[in-house]
């Protein structure tokens, strides 16, 4: 619930677009948002958006692997389907994330370790993630309610009919799964919007904020258990976060995306690489299914879990992928405040309050009375402040980080009573819906290009690549990205030259900016939110091809570089990530297959479905393909002769060497000496820096940086061997022979099976299965892979089983009890929800899988069909028209579900 007070407080933080509208509408804010309200608007005649008789019904059609294909006779159903299909498949995951949009993570987890619920609860209350859900609801379209009422409806109705002693072992039993309010779905947007911005700063910086006369510990309001909550540890917690951040505007995850056009395609139409990089547990894990509401839409595709409609899809006659760009989501700003009072600063000469606002939260104890706690958090027109002195320590655990930035009333360099806070691109997410059901009902190029020109869509922290039928490739970065005026852009690039520090701050994702003056504000625009308009976002449209694996716009096809864009968007002449390298290596050589079985287009050099998806399966790596050659001839040198160990001491490497000399170069489950190169570049990926002796010639973005130097090459001091050596070291230590297959020491093997209060260990769910890929940021693997070291599945608290990994070897791990099997790589994030896609003269065909299954659920048919089938390189064809979808059809056949 928000007052009007707290609306007049908040609003200016808050989209332009709705802050005039949340004052007339405080009123309403005080009741709920309920399926009372799902009435069809008068606006709804032009378009099926809710059903007639008010009672949403549809007919769940899945087919192979438990693919959802969802028929409904209005969006509102069609998207009430998939709630119901999703809580099937993922309900403990989608739960416990509903708990943490609503921070109440504290309330049904308890403190957590090291106060981690406490402080989250706090900040997202502080960030108004709830609460500015609430408001966001009286705002939004008419689709956007339909979808967002409709997939609650379907949630809810799974929830309520299931018992809770059948539901999945993570959350049986529990109180934390209930039945949700659409505004607790949209919180969830709000928290997905903000992964790359405001939850980079919800575990500690926003929590640390206070005036020099405040505390950041929390009041204890009503406490049986106040002693035991240590709240004076709280804050020292929340700085320790904060301070280990290193990059705050980056997401962690990753992607390779291709969209092909008419030249190079064997149909002469378009063609789609989509390969995201994402966590197999919690949910950001990609959920495909297909919605089809007659003659409105008719999408297949996945999304993120909890999205009413899927992300990244194809339809009859268009299909695109997304990408994680290299864009800035927040700026941050320095405000000069008046001298001798902290709680007012000065802007263009005029005084300007810093406002107030207290939230309470409740703390799970272990009795029947929960602690209830009280913080008093502050804001400026910009959004919360924030500590900008903790993410800027220089001493934090993270190691050196561009520091010195006071803390609140500190001063800074010029000499200026300071303090800092931040505004959020993507502090709203009432439009999320809205951009993707265009994009989904768009039939041309012209049309989806309208959803960011004429209807102010944005995709949130991703790039967006586009083909169709018609064979045209497309690129544009799709992004929320501030809006600064030329004169800020010159103060920002001015500032980068001339002082280290601030270009530290700026190559370390803070893009400081000057609170004192509104030079410095974001310009609103057509769209009145601040954001870059479409005219002025790098973009790219060909007949061969775009791409992006995460490197800066500039390099989406080096016939054709894009410059001259705002700064906050990427880097431009900068070097590019290996994935990226290798990836233009095999367009720009789509008949050349490098160390792989196949070349990338076949002999033809011309891209299908299947070759696209084969090109993320034959496993190349950008370091084999730099490297190997030359490892090798270094290997032949040595000999037997020792080679000095980094850390002390020293030893022969001539049977690992051996092992290289005949690995096959690519990281098939099959291929031996594989995981022997991962922990050589692991160690060597160090010295890269200092070791190459080409530099980056921006003429060359793909050849460049390079070339090993040769000083002691073949000797005992060689670099490379050291570093080969150090990582055969690595392998001893936990007994894994040099001629071990790949797939027996590298694995997917699901782990959980307790709730997050439970005292047991989580349990191991399925035998070890074999995986094929290399990891992207050590081996610079194109189909990228990784461990993941965390004792809950991502983004929540369900437990999991994580071993410990050795340092420098891209995530080799020693088992440390935990099972009875040995060491190895247990994967946990990477290619996740992929596929090859080609539109041909029958419509569009695509081949695909999502890795780590449908479900979450250890008792489903879903739960790791699909991981076997990715082992196997098994991928199955999607089913579009209603005939591939009978002939798919499950044994179960239809289910017809109806309020």
């Amino acid at each position: 619930m928000m007052s009007s007070e707290t609306v007049q407080q908040r609003g200016r933080w808050l989209n332009p677009l709705i802050t005039a509208s949340l004052l007339s509408v405080s009123a309403i804010l005080t009741g709920c948002f309920d399926d009372d309200n799902d009435a069809p608007p008068p606006s709804a005649d032009a378009a099926p958006l809710f059903p007639e008789n008010g009672d949403r019904q549809a007919e769940i059609s899945r087919t192979t692997n438990g693919v959802p294909h969802i028929k409904a006779d209005d969006l509102s159903s069609a998207a009430y389907g998939l709630g119901y299909a999703q809580a099937e498949d993922n309900l403990c995951v989608l739960a416990e994330a509903f708990v943490t949009a609503r921070s109440e993570r504290a309330k049904y987890f308890g403190p957590g370790p090291q106060n981690a619920n406490i402080i989250l609860d706090f900040s997202q209350k502080a960030q108004g993630i709830l609460s500015g859900a609430e408001a966001e609801l009286q705002t939004l379209s008419d689709e956007s309610r339909a979808m967002l009422t409709g997939f609650t409806a379907g949630y809810n109705q799974y929830v309520g009919e299931t018992a809770p002693s059948d539901y999945p072992a993570e959350c049986r039993d529990e109180p934390w799964v209930t039945e949700i309010s659409p505004a607790n779905l949209l919180a969830q947007y709000r928290l997905v919007g903000q992964f790359a911005s405001g939850q980079q700063f919800a575990t500690g910086a926003v929590y640390l904020s206070v005036p020099p006369s405040a505390t950041p510990n929390p009041k204890p309001v009503a406490s049986a258990n106040t002693q035991k909550l240590e709240l004076d540890a709280i804050s020292d917690q929340a700085r320790q976060v904060a301070s280990r951040q290193k990059n705050v505007s980056s997401l962690d995850l990753g992607s390779n995306g291709w969209a092909i056009g008419k030249d190079m395609t064997e149909q002469g139409r378009g063609a789609l690489l989509a390969n995201p990089h994402f966590p197999y547990t919690g949910p950001r894990r990609l959920y495909q299914s297909h919605l089809t509401v007659d003659g409105y839409l008719n999408v297949n595709g996945a999304g993120l879990l909890g999205t009413a409609i899927p992300l990244i899809n194809y339809n009859e006659n268009l299909a695109w992928t997304h990408t994680v760009t290299t864009s800035r989501r927040f700026t941050l700003y320095e405000l000069e405040l008046k001298s001798g009072d902290n709680m007012t600063y000065v802007k263009d000469g005029e005084e300007k309050p810093i406002t107030t606002e207290t939230f309470q939260i409740e703390v799970a104890n272990g009795t029947q009375n929960p602690d209830v706690l009280e913080r008093t958090f502050y804001y400026s027109e910009y959004g919360p402040m924030v500590s900008a002195n903790a993410l800027t320590d220089p001493d934090g655990p993270a190691g050196p980080k561009p520091g010195g930035l006071p803390k609140w009333g500190g001063q800074n360099s010029d000499g200026e009573t300071v303090a800092y806070t931040y505004r959020d691109a993507n502090a709203n997410a009432g439009g999320l819906l809205d951009t993707w059901l265009s994009m989904s009902r768009a039939d041309n190029l012209d049309q989806f290009k309208d959803v960011f020109r004429e209807q102010c869509g944005t995709t949130l922290w991703t790039n967006t690549l586009y083909t169709d039928k018609a064979g045209n490739a497309f690129y544009m970065d799709t992004s929320s990205v501030p809006h600064l005026s030329e004169a800020a852009l010159a103060v920002v690039d001015l500032k980068r030259r001339a002082s280290a520090s601030y270009s530290q701050l700026f190559d370390n994702g803070l893009t400081l900016l000057d609170g004192s003056t509104s030079r410095d504000d974001w310009i609103p625009g057509d769209c009145g939110n601040g954001l870059v308009p479409y005219n002025k976002k790098p973009k790219l449209q060909r007949t061969d091809f775009v791409q992006n694996s995460n490197s800066s716009y500039w390099s989406t096809n080096p016939d054709n570089f894009l410059t001259g864009y705002s700064p906050l968007f990427g880097a431009e002449n900068a070097p590019i990530n290996m994935r990226t390298r290798l990836g233009l290596t095999m367009l720009q050589n789509p008949t050349d297959k490098g160390f792989a079985e196949k070349a990338p287009a076949g002999q033809d050099g011309k891209f299908n479905a299947k070759d696209l998806i084969d090109t993320i399966y034959n496993n190349r790596a950008w370091y084999a393909y730099e490297f190997l050659d030359e490892l090798r001839e270094r290997c032949t040198m040595i000999g037997t002769t020792a080679v000095n160990l980094p850390s002390g001491g020293s030893r022969q490497v001539d049977q690992g060497c051996a092992t290289l000399q005949s690995w096959d170069g690519v990281f098939d489950k099959d291929s031996v000496g594989a995981h022997v190169f991962r922990v050589f570049i692991g160690h060597y990926d160090d010295q890269l820096p200092g070791d190459l002796t080409e530099d980056f010639n921006p003429l060359d973005p793909v050849g460049t940086p390079g070339s090993p130097s040769e000083t002691n090459k073949g000797s005992a001091d060689d670099v490379m061997l050291q570093s080969l050596a150090a990582g055969l070291e690595a392998l001893d230590s936990v007994n894994i022979g040099y001629n071990e297959p790949l797939g027996n020491v590298q694995y997917f093997q699901p782990t959980g099976g307790v709730t997050p209060t439970s005292t047991s260990a989580p349990i191991v769910q399925s035998p070890r299965i074999p995986w094929h890929g290399g990891d992207g940021n050590v081996s610079g693997a194109f189909n990228a892979i990784g461990v993941v070291d965390s004792d809950v599945e991502q983004d929540t608290v369900i437990p999991r089983q994580n071993p410990t990994q050795i340092e420098d070897t891209a995530g080799l791990s020693d088992i440390n009890g935990l099972s009875t099997e040995r060491a190895g790589w247990p994967m946990a994030r990477g290619t996740s929800w992929h596929f090859g896609l080609e539109f041909t003269d029958n419509g569009p065909q695509a081949f695909g899988l999502v890795s780590y299954s449908q479900s979450n659920d250890a008792m489903s048919d879903f739960f790791t069909d699909q991981s076997e089938r990715y082992s196997n390189k098994n991928y199955r064809e999607f089913a579009f028209t209603e005939d591939e979808i009978e002939a798919n059809l499950l044994p179960q056949g239809k289910t017809t579900i109806s309020e």
